[in-house]
């Protein structure tokens, strides 16, 4: 059986471990308030004086938070959606046992 894959590009351990480690909160300090925000927000409201603040950097630099807009547009076609619900569920699966 032949595969159609994409051009092989070159991953790391590290950056597999740097997903499963990413962490599911970001925590923001301003005039002396700290709270909490989506990693993946690119702005956020400060509690403590209402200022609006830049939190993503959106450079020209990838950064990790570019990897998983990746595969959220990618999630966004009902076939994406499909298989990676079909995945989870393999996985969840898996963890249980």
């Amino acid at each position: 059986m032949k595969l159609k894959n994409h051009p092989p590009i070159e991953l790391s351990t590290d950056l597999i471990e740097a997903i499963r480690s990413f962490p599911p909160r970001r925590e923001v300090e301003h005039c002396g308030s700290r709270f909490a925000v989506s990693p993946f927000d690119i702005y956020a409201v400060c509690p403590g004086c209402g200022t609006q603040l830049k939190v993503r950097a959106l450079s020209a630099v990838p950064e990790m938070e570019d990897v998983f807009d990746a595969v959220f547009e990618w999630m966004n076609s009902s076939a994406g959606r499909e298989a990676a619900a079909r995945r989870q569920r393999e996985i969840a699966e898996d963890s249980d046992e």
